[in-house]
């Protein structure tokens, strides 16, 4: 160890002859684990819902999807599922459909998404069946109470409240795809409701229904044509290597489209909440950097005799500055290690007890996520060491400059 850490070691470690001064010390130390901790916890608790959020949207839709420019739709799409099955990362993929269009039950009418799946396939790429809260995923060939054999249809549960529907009853879904006059009817079909499905995610609670590709093919007049492929992955992170290798593979027409593509604005507004919470909190550790700075001036005030001895000895103008900004490092260090750990312990407990909850009927989780980086640690880390070196800065600047005659001339 070098004298000049041992002397700032000293002078960190000393009871002062004010103790005022180590009264702000304190103080420092204090807010700059207040502004780690509060960093540590905000950006652990926007990494929890963050991927709370993309969870659900990937399992009700998939990490990557295939599709045409303009929708055309899919022709032949089983030799094109051969054809990207070579691709690294994939793991499984499922053809679906995907269209607009009108439901109507005994009481009520409105618009709503209609999504084809495959029942043998879609299970290995979404969560679907995970979200069906009452009733069963069955979307094939169904027999009603009379007898008739109808196929199946699974509505969100906002929408089946809507639509006043329950298991059991029968709706109508009708298409408007080929519709070109004001006489034309539009391809109409009836299905019974046989559950529903709650992911959480209003949109697609309150707008969506699934039905087999069979009958979703037979109501829009697609023929041997789905809308896309949906495609599971080893890890949601390689979506966008997929996405480069399939295009450079495919080409025009086919489009293919990440998870974060589909849901763009989303994520990006959480990115930019997130580093934006980064910048504001990390103005707690710019408050106790002005501490720092005010307590290091009176330490230089209170140390000019000591300041002057060492010069005295030999010191250079480099050695006392390098004293003094090792003593306002030492006070960053001290409080950047306990914010951490403080921040980690609170992360933990909430992540293990949940002591903080939240109203289910208003969010899509009833408890407060958590997720912490290591990442995160490391930035707040150097952020707030930074930030208190540049604090130390003047004062050692300043502690430098003293002339040892004037600062030993009365003792």
């Amino acid at each position: 160890m070098s004298y000049e850490w041992f002397i700032a070691l000293r002078y960190l470690k000393s009871k002062r002859k004010t103790g005022f001064i180590s009264l702000i010390s304190y103080i420092s130390i204090a807010g700059v684990m207040i502004g780690v901790a509060a960093l540590i916890i905000v950006l652990s608790v926007m990494n929890g819902f963050e991927s709370e959020v993309r969870s659900r949207f990937i399992g009700v839709d998939a990490h990557v999807k295939v599709r045409t420019f303009h929708d055309h739709g899919v022709q032949n799409y089983q030799e094109l599922m051969v054809k990207i099955s070579s691709t690294p990362h994939i793991l499984k993929m499922t053809p679906y459909v995907h269209k607009k269009g009108l439901i109507r039950s005994k009481s009520e009418t409105t618009g709503l998404i209609i999504r084809g799946i495959d029942s043998q396939t879609v299970d290995a790429v979404t969560d679907i069946k995970k979200s069906i809260n009452y009733g069963q995923l069955d979307v094939g060939t169904v027999s009603a109470e009379d007898g008739k054999q109808m196929p199946g249809i699974v509505l969100g549960f906002n929408l089946a409240d809507r639509m006043m529907v329950s298991v059991g009853d029968k709706v109508i879904l009708a298409s408007f795809e080929d519709v070109t006059r004001v006489n034309q009817m539009p391809q109409m079909m009836q299905f019974m409701v046989t559950g529903y499905f709650e992911t959480g995610l209003f949109e697609f609670d309150d707008n969506m229904a699934y039905i087999s590709n069979e009958a979703a093919q037979k109501l829009f007049r697609m023929g041997d044509k789905i809308s896309g492929i949906g495609i599971r992955l080893d890890h949601y992170q390689n979506a966008e290597v997929v996405r480069e290798l399939l295009d450079e593979k495919l080409g025009y027409p086919y489009r293919v489209l990440t998870w974060f593509d589909l849901n763009q604005n989303l994520f990006a507004w959480m990115k930019i909440e997130k580093w934006a919470a980064f910048i504001i909190l990390s103005l707690i550790i710019m408050v106790a950097a002005f501490n720092i700075i005010s307590t290091m001036i009176m330490v230089t005030m209170e140390k000019t005799r000591e300041i002057g001895i060492l010069k005295s000895m030999g010191a250079t103008n480099q050695s006392v500055r390098r004293i003094f900004t090792f003593e306002g490092l030492l006070v960053g260090a001290l409080g950047t290690v306990m914010g951490c750990l403080i921040g980690y312990l609170l992360c933990w407990a909430q992540f293990k007890y949940r002591f903080f909850s939240l109203p289910n009927d208003v969010y899509i989780i009833d408890w407060l996520p958590i997720l912490m980086k290591w990442t995160d640690f490391i930035m707040v880390a150097v952020a707030a060491v930074l930030i208190t070196f540049l604090a130390a800065v003047y004062p050692a600047a300043r502690a430098a400059r003293l002339d040892p005659v004037s600062s030993i001339r009365y003792e």
